[in-house]
């Protein structure tokens, strides 16, 4: 873009700093264990690259979804160990786990039945995953043990993680969590009583869900705490920092009498007298095209509510309470004086949705 230069005042402020002080809140909470950094989908919109140099001291390894994912941290020179959470999706991709000291995650028939066909230039580090009660991806619990088995015997494997994802960390006393939990600790005790596990994400971090254990061969998972943002019902103990502040220019200002209309469609008409503002960004740079009226913009230190149907370049804010509001002044959609939770429950969506769909025409600064 421009060889770097960019014009465009729409801009997404990433802090290095938010980020290292949650990776920092991130290891605190998972005691002994071992942490894996989940920077899948471009780090949640945050960018992957800057935001593996920022953690890169607080975590143990990374995760991502996918191979292309990974090669994109190897070539920017990472060493790291880096886990593919979705696995390989061919088996013309084991050769490269085993070239970049990829580990991918197995969890049907068919991928096992690739790795213990493999002939390798050398053993992959592999993660095993059971399906205690999510049903999306990983082998049956009684299954576990079997396909264990023939991993451990393997000479193109170096090591196995057992791993499982619960469907409602993010609840502490929900039903489901402790019945997913029986079925992990019996799966894995049926295999190795030494074999390291993963069961934790952020919202078994922050809910105390899940029970971590004190083993050291325990590995938790983080992804969205590293963006400053708590998934759980319950309320933080330690206060986690906005990485992202997305912000956006009014490039237009105008009054409009009552009734009338504002945007495609007409959806909101003036009750009053009001002041509109035009601001430089719409669904093509990832602001939900679906928010509805009264979804908030925080502009000169407060909250003025969206009117109107979101355009593909564009959104206009109700600010006739709002003072001295001039072209050219900047409005924060999400960040550290809106959070992107609140925007997120306005628009009925979730954070991750919001931070990851930011598009690549937005610049980012890092700071």
């Amino acid at each position: 873009m421009n060889n770097g230069i960019h014009f465009r005042p729409t801009r997404a402020d990433i802090s290095m700093a938010a980020l290292q002080h949650n990776a920092a809140i991130a290891r605190r909470h998972a005691n002994n264990c071992k942490l894996l950094g989940v920077i899948k989908a471009d780090a949640y919109g945050h960018g992957a690259i800057e935001v593996a140099r920022a953690i890169q001291g607080s975590v143990d390894a990374f995760a991502v979804a996918f191979i292309d994912e990974a090669l994109t941290l190897r070539q920017a020179g990472f060493t790291q160990p880096i886990v593919l959470l979705e696995g390989c999706f061919s088996e013309a991709e084991l050769p490269v786990c085993a070239h970049y000291n990829l580990q991918p995650v197995v969890h049907h028939q068919q991928q096992l039945d690739a790795i213990l066909q493999a002939r390798l230039v050398k053993p992959v580090a592999v993660w095993l995953k059971a399906d205690t009660g999510m049903h999306r991806l990983g082998f049956p619990p009684t299954q576990v043990a079997k396909a264990k088995q023939q991993l451990d015997a393997c000479k193109q494997v170096a090591s196995v993680t057992l791993m499982t994802h619960y469907a409602n960390a993010d609840k502490a006393h929900h039903q489901l969590n402790e019945l997913q939990q029986q079925r992990f600790t019996e799966a894995c005790a049926e295999t190795s009583p030494t074999a390291a596990l993963s069961s934790a994400n952020t919202a078994a971090l922050l809910s105390s869900a899940i029970d971590l254990g004190t083993e050291h061969n325990q590995w938790c998972r983080t992804g969205i705490l590293l963006y400053g943002v708590n998934p759980t019902e319950q309320a933080e103990t330690e206060t986690l920092q906005a990485a992202m502040r997305l912000t956006a220019p009014v490039m237009a200002i105008r009054d409009i009498e009552t009734g009338a209309s504002v945007g495609y469609g007409s959806r909101w008409q003036a009750q009053r007298p009001s002041r509109i503002a035009t601001l430089a960004i719409g669904y093509a740079d990832g602001y939900p095209r679906h928010a509805p009226d009264g979804t908030p913009v925080w502009i000169q230190g407060q909250k003025a509510p969206l009117v109107g149907l979101v355009s593909m370049d564009m959104i206009t804010v109700d600010v006739t309470d709002c003072e001295r509001i001039e072209i050219g002044m900047e409005a924060e959609l999400w960040g550290p004086n809106l959070p992107v939770s609140e925007v997120a429950k306005a628009v009925g969506t979730i954070s991750y949705e919001l931070l990851s769909r930011v598009s690549p025409r937005v610049p980012r600064h890092y700071k």
